[in-house]
């Protein structure tokens, strides 16, 4: 009985641990959309890359922590 209560408090702690990255991730990505220039007309493909890189992992990071 005691091992079942501490793998159902392990289980808890885990999934604790889980949400609390999730949301740390959506904050680094909310953060480091401030540091990044927004997008403008521009032929500069490495702002292009770096906005749809950011814009993937935004989408990614949001459906985590859901």
């Amino acid at each position: 009985m005691n091992s079942s209560l501490r793998q159902s408090s392990n289980a808890a702690y885990r999934e604790d641990f889980s949400e609390y990255v999730a949301h740390l991730q959506l904050h680094m990505a909310l953060q480091a959309r401030n540091l990044v220039p927004t997008l403008t007309n521009t032929d500069d493909s490495r702002e292009q890359m770096l906005h749809q890189t950011q814009a993937t992992f935004e989408k990614l990071v949001s459906r985590q922590a859901h």
